[in-house]
């Protein structure tokens, strides 16, 4: 699994002209899914979440987690974020994973991120063409992939 954090001031998913989420104070959430993710990438990912220490102090120091600051979030599915980009100048998405594993995937990871934080989260809809409108806090943008644990 890999994902985008991202802090922000707020956020939003409209589908079809109908906000669907929305959130003000928080991360949103890209999580892109291959075929060989398990319930150790959810555990492991959902833990780091809530747990990495992004958002300020009282001195302006980033050391404050989104369970220290009961901030909101917004989990979007996202394939394109597996993309390959290694040969020619059209991604490839053969290693995200097909609908029938992503999904259960992804609602896992969801219900899990929301036992982690012992609240509900926000989503969008898996596979629907969605407008994902964000203003982004700091900029703090962060990348992290379940298979390369740096």
């Amino acid at each position: 699994m890999k994902i985008v954090i991202q802090r922000v001031s707020k956020a939003s998913v409209t589908i079809e002209y109908e906000k669907v989420a929305s959130i003000d104070h928080g991360l949103l959430i890209l999580l892109g899914i291959v075929t060989e993710d398990t319930q150790e990438d959810i555990t492991w990912l959902t833990n780091k979440i809530a747990n990495i220490r992004i958002f300020e102090d009282e001195q302006a120091v980033m050391n404050k987690s989104l369970l220290d600051t009961n901030g909101d979030v917004i989990v979007v599915s996202q394939f394109t974020l597996q993309a390959s980009t290694k040969k020619g100048n059209r991604p490839s998405y053969i290693k995200a994973a097909r609908p029938e594993v992503a999904i259960p995937l992804y609602q896992a990871f969801n219900k899990t991120l929301e036992t982690v934080l012992s609240k509900p989260i926000q989503t969008g809809v898996f596979g629907a063409d969605m407008q994902v409108e964000l203003l982004n806090d700091g900029p703090v943008t962060i990348i992290i992939d379940s298979k390369n644990k740096e």
